[in-house]
């Protein structure tokens, strides 16, 4: 039956939390005339799954819309079945609503009083807010908001109904599909999750940097499952427990042992934020300054010791060196590995000394040269693996071939990588390479797309186990964001102030021995 709570005296002490669902342009125009200005079956269909989909089988979700956006449905597709459709309306009349599964209510807070109230309090699992312009324009940012799912609308198309963006001091992206075209209409589905109570503390200056980038909100499961598990950090929180579960035990040249698995890929996307882990701290100066150190071409471990960076300390050691047969080389001196092989393939090492300009063939600068000026072109490959160079090599390259691919104004890397240590070098390669895209993005005056890995042996380390036990009871937060100086156009320009990590708040870090 239908229920009429227009006056909204419910009395109650206590509202739901709600959550918008709406498609919109860049310039967050949602409607013309009236009506919705374009035809996508899959936003019709994104709109279904995600409002009509519970946990309990047993209830079901509601959505609040505006008189006016009630009235825009078809006859004949409302009230919108399998929920409980909330109408907000001053007006006194019902003859628009005598259907089942209707209520109205004279403002949105009315609804939400009613909706934590009983019956609805326990048969209805979540509420979604799905217009129209008015009141998305008062609730798109206010305080009961806990998720915005967005079907972002990238064509330019006319609009005359618009509301305010998101603020982005309050909401940070969950989840962002892929963009899809259908209908000559370029879109992708991106899900924003509240992380502050409000823009208060962010916009004070009195309070310090490293306390705004605390979340205030740190759990997430408020979200629908099917958009909570579409994270990124699951594909690679999947994949650690997979191998853990089902992968085969074997040696391996530390004499370790390892579990293992063949051929795996995890895809992330770029747009909206950084691959940088959070069910863990991952060491994002390490990244950087690696990442750097790769650029320049150098070898030389110790230039990473004196920024305080010892990922490559185990492998640079004089031990170590001694052990592999490499004893005439100087502590230190990792010989032709990464850099040296991205910008001076070829050419004939001799220490981390010498000076190798004009020598050997610049991979880095070939790939930015086809980028530019032949983005079509399927050879635009980096490759760090030279069989002539490999005993040469404190240690072969594990991440060792990367192409790039150009579509629609935006740059995809994807990589391959022989060897994975997942809980130790995974995180940071994920980060490394997603880095390197976003740059070169920006020297070729592109967007960042997708950064694809695959991976051929995929393994844990028998002493990493319980450490990748304990991260995989962590749930994901939001993934931070990746700022870099946009006046850098020259890939050997770069210096670590050029790049800031916004809003990076993950769990504590978990210590992993590494095995040499």
């Amino acid at each position: 039956m239908m229920a009429d709570v227009t006056n909204g005296n419910s009395h109650c002490d206590i509202q739901r939390k709600y959550q918008v669902v709406v498609a919109a342009t860049r310039e967050m125009g949602i409607g013309k005339d009236g009506a919705l200005p374009w035809k996508l079956p899959s936003d019709l269909k994104f709109f279904k799954d995600l409002t009509m989909a519970t946990s309990d089988p047993s209830k079901k979700n509601a959505v609040i819309m505006g008189r006016k956006t009630w009235e825009s449905i078809p006859t004949k597709f409302r009230p919108l079945p399998g929920r409980l459709n909330v109408i907000l309306t001053r007006s006194g009349s019902s003859d628009y609503a005598k259907a089942e599964n209707v209520v109205t209510c004279g403002s949105l807070d009315s609804s939400l009083e009613l909706l934590a109230s009983a019956p609805y309090s326990s048969t209805i699992e979540k509420a979604f807010l799905i217009g129209g312009g008015q009141v998305l324009r008062e609730s798109l940012n206010a305080s009961a908001c806990e998720a915005i799912h967005l079907t972002d609308i990238e064509s330019t198309i006319e609009c005359d109904t618009f509301i305010p963006p998101i603020d982005p001091l309050i909401f940070h992206p969950w989840y962002s599909s892929s963009p899809v075209v259908e209908n000559n209409i370029r879109h992708s589905f991106a899900t924003f999750v509240r992380v502050r109570k409000s823009a208060e503390e962010a916009n004070d200056p009195n309070v310090n940097d490293t306390k705004k980038e605390k979340f205030e909100i740190q759990i997430f499961s408020f979200l629908p499952k099917m958009i909570f598990e579409k994270h990124d950090e699951y594909q690679y929180l999947n994949l650690v427990q997979d191998i853990l579960r089902t992968g085969a035990r074997k040696n391996d040249r530390t004499g370790t042992g390892t579990i293992s698995k063949f051929g795996c890929q995890m895809r992330f996307n770029l747009r909206k934020n950084f691959p940088l882990l959070t069910t863990k701290r991952v060491f994002w100066r390490g990244v950087l300054e690696e990442l750097l150190w790769f650029i320049s071409g150098s070898t030389n471990a110790k230039v990473l010791q004196e920024k305080n960076i010892r990922i490559w300390d185990g492998n640079a050691s004089r031990e170590y060196l001694d052990s592999i047969g490499l004893s005439q080389r100087e502590e230190g001196d990792l010989g032709p590995v990464y850099g040296f092989q991205w910008r001076h393939f070829g050419a004939e090492y001799s220490d981390m000394h010498a000076d190798y300009t004009g020598k050997g063939f610049d991979q880095l600068a070939d790939v930015i040269n086809k980028i530019k000026n032949n983005p079509d072109d399927r050879r635009i490959i980096l490759s760090a693996w030279n069989p002539t160079d490999l005993k040469k090599m404190a240690l072969p390259p594990c991440h060792m071939f990367a192409q790039f691919y150009v579509e629609n104004g935006e740059l995809s890397c994807q990589m391959y990588q022989r060897s994975a240590d997942m809980g130790l070098g995974v995180p940071f390669n994920i980060a490394s390479y997603s880095l390197l895209t976003c740059m070169i993005a920006q020297v070729c005056d592109l967007s960042p797309g997708e950064f694809v890995h695959v991976i051929g042996d995929a393994h844990v380390y028998s002493t990493h186990v319980q450490a990748l036990e304990e991260q995989l009871q962590k749930q994901p937060k939001p993934f931070p964001i990746l700022k870099i100086n946009p006046l850098k156009k020259d890939i050997d320009s770069f210096v670590a102030s050029d790049f800031k990590l916004a809003c990076y708040d993950p769990h504590q870090k978990i210590e992993m021995k590494m095995a040499v």
